[in-house]
């Protein structure tokens, strides 16, 4: 039987509990950074040509200690995790869906730009969302986290930033080189969870990506909606508002779909741009 819709107590719990898991991972990167770290490239043991996707030792211990404290306090509830393939929930209303370091490549070659990571969705809609980032805002590491209902904050102090009228040209997170017409001054920071949070945050007024998986934008896309974003999804149909992962069905695990957040006129600016470039 389906779990009812879970109230503001229980998601406050989990809510708490995924800003400690993110904290965690924090922590860790914050130890490990500057270290010699031991570092594997996904696939290359079979093609020497991928070098495009490194996990480090630090990924693996970080994901390994969020599973063993999240399994203390709902053993019951599902992860997917990018480095370990585990499901000790499968088919449950709750998945939790961590990324221990977002911006890997970053992070192993000491560029301070990544974030770890935690997202958690009740049947396919993000509910809650805490991303450790190395950065923020206030030019200070820390977390954003929200949870369905509430406002969005960092390091628990409501976020309300308004932009500066005097800026003519905002920003713009892209996964690629764009067009030099562009309405926005395009970055690319090498971290969708750092997109995110800065979209939420205001400072990235909208960002597109390519195919991130389910848990690059996961705990992102809790913050953006908390913030009053909008979130879209390329669908086989085309450009859609966001109406949860695993809409039509498939194994979250395998989930990737082209997506656009940010401010709602800005959001569908980009998609229409988006639909006219095809």
């Amino acid at each position: 039987m389906a779990e009812p819709a879970p109230d503001d107590a229980l998601l406050t719990k989990v809510e708490a509990l995924a800003v400690e898991l993110a904290r965690l991972g924090g922590a860790e990167i914050r130890t490990a950074l500057g270290t010699l770290l031991e570092v594997a490239y996904k696939g290359a043991e079979t093609d020497p040509q991928l070098l495009k996707d490194p996990v480090s030792e630090i990924d693996r211990r970080v994901e390994t200690m969020i599973r063993a404290r999240l399994a203390e306090e709902f053993p019951e509830h599902d992860i997917i995790g990018e480095e370990l393939d585990e499901r000790p929930g499968r088919g449950h209303d709750w998945v939790w869906a961590v990324d221990p370091i977002d911006g890997t490549t970053n992070f192993v070659n000491g560029f301070p730009l990544f974030a770890s990571s935690v997202g958690v969705l009740f049947r396919g809609r993000p509910v809650v969302g805490a991303l450790w980032c190395s950065t923020s805002h206030g030019l200070s590491a820390g977390i954003y986290h929200a949870r369905k209902g509430q406002r969005l904050r960092f390091e628990g102090t409501e976020l309300d930033r308004a932009p500066n009228p005097a800026v003519r040209r905002r920003l713009a997170g892209v996964p690629d080189a764009a067009p030099a017409d562009s309405p926005w001054d395009l970055r690319k920071t090498g971290s969708a969870a750092v997109e995110c949070a800065f979209v939420a945050a205001g400072l990235l007024q909208v960002a597109r990506f390519a195919a991130p998986n389910l848990w690059d934008v996961a705990g992102g896309v809790a913050l953006v909606e908390a913030a009053g974003g909008a979130v879209w999804e390329e669908t086989p149909d085309g450009w859609r508002p966001h109406a949860g992962f695993g809409a039509s069905g498939e194994d979250l695990t395998h989930w990737r779909a082209p997506m656009i957040i940010g401010e709602p006129s800005a959001a569908e600016q980009m998609v229409r741009l988006a639909r006219q470039i095809g």
